[in-house]
């Protein structure tokens, strides 16, 4: 297990009711495949031994003898295998008979976890035939000592990360979980060994009450269903194996169909994150018994799903909803600022571009909300030496469209006459060149909002922030900063949404301006076109939002960064290319946080914030020394 990820599965095996040596080879089977995938642990069923529907025959001695022969094949056959094979079966101590969970590993039983919520409901009587909730002690099996009870944890000593509890099917649908309390006391993963019966609409249930309790416990939640060869006298089993982590369901298994499912888990994102949550609260001195065990460490070549947008919704079938709610929190944020100072008017410089039509497509929905007259809306256009045709006519044109006020104040004069009181040669295209155009236009914006009586609106949005791409006092700087929370990736989307929502005259407004290059337009045009773009000048935003959420999102360390970057865009970028934008993305984001620490307000829109109040708050003058030295051991040979 490198980097946290550990491969588990939950299987499905096909079945025959009481004939325990066959459904112990069909575990086997599954198992042995499991460990050409390089898995590291799998569950199975519960009673998957016998059958979950053997009623009256859980008398019969036959069978519980039979169970345990069975129990017995499957730790002979996989003693050479380095796979946690966690099995259902009952289990005859003294009197009392157990709904068990056996967890094997190399020819050994590392401990046994019987029911806790046993059925009686629905023509399901499980109390009349097992026990509930015995007190730990332990049992002696195949002249083993074994650990029995609930209150079981498994800890891996050669994975710092892997630590599990076990849980049986119902235990899961009550109030009170035991994995409440075992994930409490430190399980990352919890293993449910079920037999659900199907239902119309149950099988979307159960979905959603295993990523729930994965999210509810920040952990990872692997689920095996009985299915095929159980009895359908009464009802039907249908084999939904589930892997959830943390709300997100990484793996599920089509119903009805018997083998296994698997997915690559993150045990260290899991385990930050319950660091990183105020009210999630590990209990130091636990009840339960902790038995410890070694797996060898696997290099996995990833197979989770990791996508290149992560700011972006799991399915994109949800993406408008995901728009829709980003623009409600935009134009909420500004609506309540304007209704709490009573201001009617807003200033916002309007270049043309993604940032600053996402910012007054904002306003116009906040203006909306309070009934507002659109012409408060001042858009500015204010042309200098680096502003194209295409641009200014596209702001122009937008503005008009949307039913705001348009005023176009060509700047080049003003900056001129700067350059000259400052002895600046006009044709040296170096950063004053550049930072004095932004801290004019912000002049400007500032001095007529004043004139109108209303706020300046920030166009910046939350990448440059990370970047500290922008001016300090000039684009840096407003008086309510609507982007501050959308990455420059989710903008496009946002605008593309719009299109989607807009008539036709504004579409075309809006297609054009999302097919025009990111620039800061501060350089002279060649032949009429831009001349200067951003990504060209500090990297693909693709990749420094990728670097941003999972440095914010998870806290990790460069170097899994770079893997995940790497698995999520190797056909785009070579290894040599992520870590050199990498390098870049860690120099700009600690260097320029002094900009970041005295920006205006603005609304976050989701869990990633850079507001030095109420989200990202370091010190102006960190090192990023420690996050650069990892980058250095970045290998970016071929086969790594």
């Amino acid at each position: 297990m490198y980097d946290g990820f550990l491969r588990v599965a939950a299987a499905t095996p096909s079945i025959q009711v009481a004939d325990c040596l066959h459904n112990a080879q069909q575990i086997i089977q599954l198992a042995k495949q499991a460990t050409e995938k390089q898995i590291s642990a799998i569950v199975f069923p519960e009673l998957c031994l016998t059958g979950y529907t053997c009623g009256d025959l859980f008398f019969q001695q036959t069978l519980l003898t039979g169970a345990l022969n069975g129990l017995q094949t499957i730790l002979a056959q996989m003693q050479d295998d380095d796979i946690l094979c966690i099995v259902g079966l009952p289990l005859l101590i003294e009197s009392n008979l157990y709904n068990c969970a056996a967890v094997c590993y190399r020819g050994s039983i590392l401990g046994v976890i019987p029911k806790t919520n046993l059925v009686d409901e629905g023509g399901l009587n499980e109390s009349r035939y097992f026990t509930a909730t015995p007190q730990k002690f332990e049992i002696t099996l195949y002249n083993q000592t074994v650990p029995f009870g609930t209150q079981l944890l498994f800890t891996c000593d050669t994975m710092k990360y892997f630590q599990f509890g076990v849980e049986i099917c119902k235990d899961v649908w009550v109030s009170d979980p035991p994995s409440n309390q075992l994930a409490k006391e430190g399980a990352v993963v919890i293993f449910n060994l079920s037999a659900s019966t199907e239902a119309v609409g149950k099988s979307a249930y159960r979905k959603t009450l295993v990523s729930t309790q994965s999210s509810k416990l920040k952990c990872a939640y692997v689920y095996a269903d009985a299915g095929e060869g159980e009895s359908t006298a009464d009802y039907v089993y249908a084999g939904h194996d589930l892997i959830a982590e943390n709300g997100t369901l990484l793996a599920e298994k089509p119903l009805y169909q018997t083998g296994f499912i698997y997915a690559d888990i993150d045990l260290e994102s899991l385990l930050l994150e319950r660091h990183r949550t105020s009210c999630w609260h590990h209990i130091l001195q636990p009840k339960s018994r902790y038995i410890r065990f070694s797996l060898p460490i696997v290099p996995l070549q990833l197979e989770r799903t990791i996508p290149e947008n992560p700011f972006l919704p799991s399915s994109l079938s949800d993406l408008p909803n995901h728009c829709e709610s980003i623009l409600h929190i935009q134009a909420n944020g500004l609506k309540t600022r304007l209704k709490h100072i009573s201001c009617t008017q807003v200033v916002l410089g309007l270049s043309g571009g993604l940032d600053s039509t996402l910012a007054l497509l904002a306003t116009v929905r906040a203006f909306q909300l309070l009934k507002l007259d659109l012409n408060g809306i001042t858009a500015i256009s204010m042309p200098c030496f680096g502003t194209t045709d295409r641009t200014k006519n596209n702001a122009q044109s937008l503005a008009l469209a949307l039913g705001c006020t348009f005023r176009e104040i060509d700047i080049s004069a003003s900056v001129s006459q700067h350059f000259r009181d400052i002895g600046q040669n006009k044709k040296q295209y170096d950063t004053t060149f550049e930072n004095a155009q932004a801290r004019e236009r912000t002049q400007v914006l500032m001095d007529i909002a004043n004139q109108v009586g209303g706020i300046v609106i920030g166009t910046g949005d939350l990448s440059e922030s990370a970047l500290g791409w922008a001016t300090y006092n000039g684009d840096h700087m407003s008086m309510y900063s609507i982007n501050c929370g959308i990455p420059k990736t989710m903008v496009r989307y946002l605008v593309a949404h719009c299109i989607n929502t807009s008539s036709t005259p504004l579409n075309q407004i809006l297609m054009d301006i999302l097919q025009t290059p990111v620039s800061p337009e501060l350089l002279p045009p060649e032949n009429g076109e831009i001349s200067q773009q951003t990504e060209d000048i500090i990297g693909p935003y693709t990749l420094h939002d990728f670097f941003l959420y999972y440095t914010l999102r998870h806290g990790f360390m460069p170097h899994k960064i770079f893997r995940l970057a790497y698995h999520a865009f190797q056909k785009q970028y070579n290894k040599v290319t992520i870590k050199y934008w990498m390098t870049v993305f860690y120099r700009r984001f600690f260097a320029q946080q002094f900009k970041r620490s005295c920006a205006p307000d603005g609304p976050a829109v989701s869990r990633i914030s850079l507001s030095s109040r109420g989200g990202w708050r370091i010190p102006s003058d960190v090192s990023a020394a420690v996050w650069m030295q990892d980058i250095e051991t970045i290998s970016t040979a071929d086969k790594t």
